[in-house]
């Protein structure tokens, strides 16, 4: 049970969104009410996609469709601190291992079997160590735009971790529009600053770049070696593809680190045109790409 003090978002910043008119999920875990997104036939093969900072379920929206139209069953959680998920506003109630408890917690209730994973940004670390440790349900992963963070990262990552440090009150839909080569309208920047109508509520999204490990002794280097390591003997398909314009984890060298990692991946495909968030630059090709390597 959670004893900090906790932001929920009102639902009515939620009404209209463009091109989002899925149906809010919630689950309690630990006193928190945790959304997730639940879309498509139950008996279909699972996809769960993992956002990261300072998204939340809003990013994949593009790529849920087509995903429906195949015929699985698409899932997307918000971790605590964003989206329709409760906030905690203290910072220091945030963690990498509390994150991955949660939605693991969340993901429990599903009856999940032979899953895809799709992570990008902190959806790798909190998306691939769910994935290795619940190797059971899952078939397939989606690697996009991410790293796992053992000590080293790289300039890019630096310049946004001063930034968020010396702005608490993030703004979140400026960050999103400055990590994205297409233009987005005022009511796109205004969904994804839709869960964050406060400071208060944006503790965990202020958090999320201070929880990345600089130092290899740093508290979370030790379990990401360990997803590292299991990911390096990973036997079930999965797809690698970066965006070429991602200053944050850069073109090629990034997604190599997993082509190296992964014994079933032999090269990486390269998303053009498109900056960090390439789910909102190539959401409908990514979704191409999944269905064509892992469908």
């Amino acid at each position: 049970m959670t004893t900090a003090e906790v932001f929920r978002t009102p639902d009515e910043r939620f009404a209209n969104l463009p091109s989002y008119d899925f149906a809010p999920n919630y689950v309690d875990v630990d006193g928190l009410r945790m959304h997730y997104l639940d879309e498509g036939p139950r008996d279909g093969k699972p996809i769960v996609c993992f956002h990261g900072e300072p998204t939340w379920a809003y990013l994949y929206r593009k790529m849920i469709d087509p995903f429906i139209e195949a015929g699985h069953r698409v899932i997307v959680p918000d971790y605590a601190g964003f989206g329709r998920s409760d906030k905690p506003t203290d910072r220091r109630w945030y963690s990498y291992d509390r994150h991955v408890e949660l939605v693991t917690q969340v993901l429990g209730e599903l009856g999940l079997q032979d899953a895809t994973v799709v992570v990008q940004d902190w959806g790798g670390p909190i998306g691939l160590r769910w994935a290795v440790e619940n190797a059971d349900q899952v078939g397939a992963l989606a690697i996009f735009n991410t790293g796992l963070f053992t000590g080293r990262v790289s300039k890019g990552f630096m310049t946004w971790r001063a930034f968020a440090e010396a702005n608490p009150d993030l703004p979140v839909g400026f960050v999103i529009q400055g990590a994205t080569t297409t233009e987005l309208s005022p009511e796109v920047v205004a969904a994804y600053d839709a869960p964050f109508p406060t400071v208060e509520s944006k503790a965990g999204a202020a958090q999320f770049p201070l929880l990345v490990p600089i130092a290899e002794d740093a508290v979370g280097a030790t379990e990401m070696k360990a997803v590292t390591d299991a990911l390096s003997r990973w036997e079930k398909p999965a797809l690698v593809a970066f965006s070429d314009q991602d200053p944050v984890f850069p073109y090629p060298r990034a997604g190599e680190a997993f082509v190296d990692l992964l014994p079933t991946v032999d090269e990486q495909v390269r998303i053009e045109g498109a900056s960090h968030f390439l789910q909102e630059d190539r959401g409908e090709q990514l979704a191409v790409e999944v269905l064509k390597h892992l469908g």
